[in-house]
């Protein structure tokens, strides 16, 4: 999985999209393949699926994909670079320096993950604590939350992250890679930021008319469709109805969020920190305090995520447009590049 997000990630930026096209498509057809030898009805003679079963399935999957991923991206850069005549100057070799012009920024997200997770694996340990009914409801809801929502959003957030970038490293060149202090031009600073807002209003688009498709119909029946049960399915459809407008805050703050991570991604950071510490931690606190019960539970944890949701929504918003008023003024430290 590592190797496959760093892949992806690297190409796309790098102006690929080629590559993690390549790795998702590999990973589909892998995935079938390995279904129907191994988990479908219809799988191989003498082959018992279990857990590790899964978990082996999920291994050959990014596997294959990444490798090949990795492949198609060496060997097509091998052919670029015999194809056109690059400069005796221009170093293209891996270095340690190089890594850590990379591990600089690099620390910031981790950070904000390892924090965001740690926050995170507390409540589903709550969660988990609530039951077998309840544990699976959440499972359900999340396979829908990353299987629908979370595709489109994440397709725009790497467009966006890309394409921010670009725009910020075009406006650093104009005004120097040393510079520390610049101050950007209201154009300037529409063109740095109007993807990222493209984004937004795209996944608005996408998101509502989704949202409103499952909460009236879909939720209960894909959650019916998965786990095969009548209470889990009620249950599935009890959270997505208490909490699927918050995603819409979702979808178009993670477009914003790209603004930071694509240009200061310390403020990434401490705009995350603000949301996890401000709302999240709290109520995590809480929620392990208050004793709750399988049927109270979801008064609570719908508070958490979809709270959260809407808070890093309006988070974002504020840092975004103070970032925005010090670089027009001239007052942000610019790093060097």
């Amino acid at each position: 999985s590592a190797l496959e997000i760093a892949v992806s990630n690297a190409t796309r930026a790098l102006d690929q999209p080629d590559v993690p096209l390549l790795i998702s498509s590999v990973k589909f057809a892998v995935n079938i393949v390995l279904d129907m030898l191994v988990i479908s009805k219809f799988h191989v003679r003498g082959v018992q699926p279990t857990v590790n079963t899964q978990a082996a399935r999920q291994l050959a999957c990014n596997m294959v994909a990444s490798i090949a991923g990795l492949i198609y991206f060496l060997t097509t850069t091998w052919q670029q670079r015999r194809s056109q005549r690059i400069e005796e100057y221009s170093s293209i070799n891996p270095s340690f320096e190089h890594l850590l012009t990379l591990v600089r920024p690099g620390v910031y997200t981790f950070a904000e993950s390892a924090v965001r997770n740690a926050l995170y694996l507390w409540l589903v340990s709550g969660i988990v604590a609530m039951g077998s009914d309840y544990a699976t409801a959440w499972g359900v809801f999340n396979t829908i939350r990353w299987g629908l929502l979370m595709v489109p959003v994440q397709a725009l957030e790497a467009t966006s992250l890309a394409s921010v970038g670009h725009a910020w490293g075009a406006w650093r060149r104009s005004v120097g890679p040393h510079v520390h202090r610049a101050a950007a031009k209201t154009t300037e600073l529409r063109g740095i930021v109007r993807p990222a807002v493209t984004s937004s209003l795209i996944a608005l688009a996408v998101e509502i008319p989704l949202c409103l498709f499952l909460s009236f119909y879909g939720a209960r029946q894909f959650a019916f469709y998965i786990s095969e049960s009548v209470k889990v399915s009620h249950v599935v459809a009890k959270m997505w109805k208490t909490i699927d407008w918050s995603y819409i805050f979702y979808a178009d703050s993670t477009q914003l969020a790209t603004i930071l991570l694509a240009t200061k991604p310390r403020w990434y950071l401490y705009q995350s920190l603000v949301s996890n510490l401000c709302w999240v931690l709290p109520w995590a606190v809480v929620v392990s305090t208050v004793g709750i019960t399988p049927d109270d539970a979801w008064e609570y944890h719908s508070i958490v995520f979809g709270g959260s949701l809407v808070f890093s929504f309006f988070d974002i918003l504020v840092v975004n447009a103070i970032g925005a008023l010090r670089l027009v003024k001239g007052r942000m430290t610019l790093d060097a590049v």
